[in-house]
Formats: C-alpha cells, sequence, structure tokens
C-alpha cells in the first residue's frame, strides 16, 4: 500500500505557529527551581525531558516570560500531523519571517515529529536559539547525539518536589505537610482537584500515547500489567525471570523490552546495583521506582500506609532532580544500603529505632567503606529525627526528610 504523506502548504503553517499558545498553567504558579539552571541559550539547544505532564510547558513558558522575542510550536497539535522532513524548509521559513531578528525557537513534545533533530540542527546553523521538550528519555539517543554533538545542554523535569509542593499548596515544612506530599505526590494536575481518576487517567495516556502508540503495540495487557506490578513493588528486586514468569510475559526478552519503555516514558526509573566489577554491574537486578508518589498510590492501592516505601521512592527521586545517578548497595543475606552516590551512603527509613538500627548501621559502614574506593560519608534520613551518632569510627548525619528535602545547595 502506497504511503500517502501530508504535505504542509504555507498557510497552514502561518496560520497554526500564529494560533497555538501555550497552555495556561494551574494556580498558583510555581516558579521551578530548575529554572534557576537555565541560563543562556546561544549556540546549544536546552532538551527538557520528562514524564508526560510534569511541567515541562510550564517551564518552557516562564523561560519565555525571560525573552523579548519568541515563537512556540506544540507539534502534537493536530493540524500538524503527519509532519516529516520534507516540510521543514517551509516550516523553516515561517519561523525566520516571524522571528526576523532573532529569539527563541520553542518546540512542545518533539518526538511525535520523526527527524526532529534535523529540524533543530538547522535552527541553529541559522543562529537560532531553541528549546524543545518531549516525553521520553531517548530524546537523547543516538540520533540526537550524533547531529547534535557538543550542541544540546539536557535537563530532566520531574513533578513538583517538595518545596515546590509547598509554594503549590500554601503548606509550610515540617513532618504534617511531608507526610501529606508522601501521599499525593507532586502532579499539579492531581493536586489543583484530588481525584485519584486524573492520575489512573495519566498512567493509561502514558502507557498508550508514549508507548503503545510509539512503539507500534497492538496489545498492552502485559505491560499495564508490569507497570502496576512496578509502581506497587517499589524499592525491590526482581530478576527478568521470575518476572516473567509471575506476570504471564511470553519471554524474558519482551520483559526487558517492555522495561526500557517504562523507563524511556519516565514512569517507572530503575536503580542499578553498585559495584566495581563491570559484569557484576550489568548481571545484578535492578531496583526499580516511580516516577511520583501520588501517581503510585493512585495506581496501587496498599492495605497499609506504606509510609517507609514512599518516604525511599521520594529520596531516590530527589537525589535524581539533583543530578544525582544512585544506585544501591548490597551483600547477599548480609546487609544492605538504599542508595550510594560518589560521596554518601544513605539509609531511609521512618524512625532509627533500637530495633532497626543495628541493620541500618551495618549497611551504612559497609558502603560507607567501599573496597578500593574512597571513603563516603553517611547519611541516615528518617521522617522526623535529627541527631549525629557515631559508630566504629564513622559518623553518622541522621536528619528529618523535611529538612534535607528542600536542601537546594546539592549538598547529600
Amino acid at each position: 500500500m502506497v504511503r500517502y504523506k501530508i504535505m504542509f502548504l504555507r498557510n497552514t503553517l502561518v496560520e497554526v505557529l500564529g494560533s497555538q499558545r501555550i497552555a495556561t498553567s494551574l494556580q498558583p504558579e510555581v516558579s521551578r527551581f530548575l529554572l534557576s539552571g537555565l541560563g543562556d541559550f546561544s549556540g546549544k539547544a536546552v532538551v527538557l525531558k520528562g514524564v508526560r505532564r510534569a511541567g515541562k510547558s510550564t517551564l518552557q513558558r516562564q523561560l519565555m516570560q525571560r525573552q523579548k522575542q519568541v515563537l512556540y510550536c506544540n507539534l502534537e497539535d493536530t493540524r500538524l500531523f503527519g509532519m516529516t522532513p520534507e516540510d521543514f524548509p517551509a516550516l523553516l521559513s515561517v519561523i525566520e519571517e516571524r522571528l526576523p531578528q532573532g529569539g527563541v525557537v520553542f518546540l512542545d513534545e518533539v518526538q511525535v515529529v520523526e527527524g526532529w533533530e534535523r529540524l533543530v540542527r538547522a535552527l541553529l546553523d541559522r543562529g537560532q536559539q531553541v528549546c524543545v521538550t518531549g516525553s521520553n528519555a531517548s530524546l537523547l539517543g543516538k540520533d540526537l547525539g550524533s547531529k547534535l554533538t557538543g550542541r544540546h545542554l539536557s535537563f530532566e523535569v520531574f513533578p513538583f518536589d517538595y518545596q515546590e509542593f509547598l509554594a503549590f499548596t500554601g503548606r509550610v515544612s515540617g513532618v504534617d505537610s511531608l507526610l501529606a506530599f508522601l501521599d499525593d505526590g507532586g502532579f499539579a494536575s492531581y493536586l489543583q482537584g484530588r481525584m485519584d481518576q486524573t492520575l489512573q487517567e495519566l498512567l493509561r495516556d502514558i502507557v498508550q500515547r508514549d508507548i503503545a502508540l510509539r512503539h507500534g503495540l497492538r496489545e498492552t495487557r502485559h505491560l499495564m500489567n508490569l507497570a502496576l506490578f512496578l509502581l506497587a513493588n517499589t524499592g525491590q528486586t526482581f530478576s527478568m525471570q521470575s518476572l516473567t514468569k509471575s506476570l504471564g510475559i511470553p519471554s524474558v526478552a519482551q520483559t526487558s523490552r517492555y522495561l526500557e519503555y517504562l523507563a524511556d516514558a519516565y514512569l517507572i526509573l530503575p536503580l542499578p546495583k553498585f559495584s566495581a566489577s563491570f559484569r557484576r554491574r550489568v548481571t545484578a537486578p535492578n531496583k526499580y521506582y516511580a516516577v511520583d508518589n501520588g501517581l503510585r498510590r493512585a495506581n496501587s492501592p496498599q492495605g497499609t500506609p506504606d509510609r517507609g516505601r514512599r518516604l525511599e521512592n521520594q529520596v531516590f527521586l530527589a537525589l535524581r532532580s539533583r543530578g544525582e545517578n544512585p544506585c544501591y548497595d548490597s551483600e547477599k543475606d548480609l546487609w544492605e544500603c538504599d542508595f550510594v552516590t560518589r560521596t554518601t551512603a544513605i539509609q531511609v527509613c521512618c524512625e532509627l529505632t533500637p530495633e532497626n538500627r543495628r541493620r541500618e548501621m551495618r549497611g551504612l559502614l559497609r558502603a560507607s567503606r567501599p573496597v578500593g574506593g574512597p571513603p563516603r560519608g553517611a547519611l541516615v534520613v528518617t521522617l522526623d529525627q535529627r541527631e549525629t551518632l557515631v559508630e566504629d569510627g564513622l559518623t553518622i548525619e541522621v536528619v528529618p526528610a523535611w529538612e534535607w528535602l528542600v536542601r537546594k545547595d546539592h549538598t547529600i
């Protein structure tokens, strides 16, 4: 069958670019913390990537307010359906007409247009400043990397962090607001009305639009079951074989593919195991965390509040949003440390008690003194405890999460 392509007439492009307006955000407007790290655009494309509805478009609008001349184009507009690289010359011509003296071109949800990286390269070659958003991690895949080597800056956009949650809801920092945050999460669309249906529909949209449609999946039952299972079991390790067998997925290869799709859509985020051995790193099972605690709760109801899992999930998200690449560390049946970074070993528990102290300290001591590596600092993040401990010569800081989560100096 001949595949007919839609060729966009110049007047259609003029109409679309002239009529599009970035959606008005929910109130109150919250200035995203990431905004402070986005400075000069000149010479490079700024790439904002993250899960659907995380606030990428809002961040774009906040960036647009800093500029004198801007042009906004949402590539998910149905009038642009079917756009191909053959239409780029006409689009570039219209952009040049609308921004004759320069300015910044903002392209929203670029992943829906095949070959979009060529359009960005052409704009940069013309001296244009560019900011793009997309809902999948592979925005910086091999195609973009080869066409824009050294000419892009990439930033991950997550739902509201704790401090942004406080600003949006008008609450004050403390254990009560922290517990509310661990329950509600950071999607502004949910916080506005607090209807679980909002987060349930969001999950379906991510699975259908950002995964199934993108990868040509006709049947999504196994994919959705895998997503729901991992949302309900964050912070645990699973082998590919056990996931495949327990969920009835036809093959290990299919399970592996689905895990990649979920991570690429920023729905489920993997945490690898730390090891100085490359072979052990790639063969050890990952842990998986949800991109948002509210999304997790609304789609995987728990019989108990499971605050410990939610707190651990939020600490992971905070580390990712601060630019860290955390791992977990463990020795089977002996000890485990929730997170390790280049500088710090971190345990997460609601409360450090006489019953769990020995277990938590054992993992911290081992992870803070890696074999063949430099020592790390030691930290315990709790709901509402603050003290300084000394174990086997190691100084350990115990901090309340509501205090640690608002640290913006990027100290662990």
